[in-house]
């Protein structure tokens, strides 16, 4: 029973989470929020991040410095454009992103997402436990493995579930604090 293949796809589904988790705002500057914005350079849909400097000088605000200015009204369209739901502040130099506080009612509303992010990872895990599972049946079916041998390998593919599935607990309690906290 090949218990590597089923753990890289359960750690994947992790990652996956994480890199969504990354891209939700939580009151704080955080520059993978524009991971997903892509702007049109010299023909080319090009990631912000590879045509200029972002940093977080302070704790609500980031600022974007291209390095070709000729795209810093691409970079201003492109963020307005994005579902991101912040108004770039352009000076001609840079743009600034300032992350406003979020409300009562906003942070809740994240919480309810993230916990939704959070169920659907635990459903890919499951389904990845299933995938195993019957794996192993049919394996034993077919004479490859002997009954004891099924079931250890469905309570091996068990524990690693319980691993994977009380790391998203964990993961998503962090971001739940993170959310939360005025």
């Amino acid at each position: 029973m090949d218990y590597k293949n089923l753990e890289e796809k359960m750690e994947k589904a992790i990652e996956v989470f994480s890199g969504k988790l990354a891209e939700v705002r939580a009151g704080r500057a955080n520059p993978a929020i524009l991971n997903k914005i892509r702007i049109d350079y010299y023909g080319t849909q090009t990631p912000i991040n590879q045509v200029a400097a972002i940093s977080v000088p302070e704790a609500r605000l980031i600022v974007i410095q291209p390095w070709d200015m000729s795209v810093l009204k691409e970079i201003e369209k492109a963020i307005l454009a994005s579902d991101i739901g912040i108004n770039p502040n352009n000076d001609g130099k840079v743009i600034r992103l300032a992350f406003p506080e979020l409300n009562e009612e906003r942070r809740k509303e994240l919480v309810k997402d993230i916990k939704k992010m959070g169920e659907e990872t635990k459903v890919a895990v499951r389904n990845v436990r299933r995938e195993g599972i019957d794996l192993a049946k049919s394996m034993q079916k077919n004479g490859e493995m002997t009954e004891d041998e099924l079931k250890n390998a469905e309570n091996e593919i068990q524990k690693m579930t319980d691993k994977y599935i009380e790391e998203v607990e964990k993961i998503l309690a962090n971001k739940e604090k993170e959310v939360m906290a005025v």
